[in-house]
């Protein structure tokens, strides 16, 4: 009888590890790699969340009309290692933002920014990512 106990522990377990290890995708899994572009709007609201912080804005788009746009980065974490606080994003809420960046490979209004600069000039960047997006080596 404990053979099955235990095989159906040992399956619990397999499953609770594979759900979040298939859930992390690389950016290039879902946008576009080999075309970066540059949105400017005002941003509305800031998620500093795992596993991405998300960026929300309301942007134009090609007839000029306002469209709502979802931009997603790196986590929390990755912006703290790289001495980037909460407050240095979400200082952009109620600013027009210029966001550099990749869009979805499905074409919505979704994508994720490498550069977020601010209305005094001031920028977060992801240099090596906006480089290799860009097609331009990283010094």
């Amino acid at each position: 009888m404990r053979p099955p106990i235990f095989a159906a522990f040992a399956l619990l377990a397999l499953l609770a590890v594979s759900v979040p290890v298939s859930a992390h995708h690389a950016p290039s899994a879902i946008f576009d790699m080999d075309h970066a572009f540059t949105m400017t709007g005002q941003c509305t609201s800031v998620d500093w969340v795992n596993p991405h912080i998300i960026l929300h804005m309301d942007g134009k788009d090609a007839a000029g009309n306002v469209a709502k746009w979802t931009f997603e980065s790196n986590p929390p974490a990755w912006f703290k290692k790289a001495g980037v606080s909460r407050q240095d994003v979400i200082k952009a809420v109620g600013q027009t933002v210029t966001v550099e960046g990749l869009r979805a490979k499905d074409g919505s209004s979704y994508g994720y920014f490498l550069k977020l600069t601010f209305a005094d000039g001031s920028s977060v960047e992801w240099n090596s990512l906006l480089d290799q997006a860009l097609g331009k080596k990283s010094e």
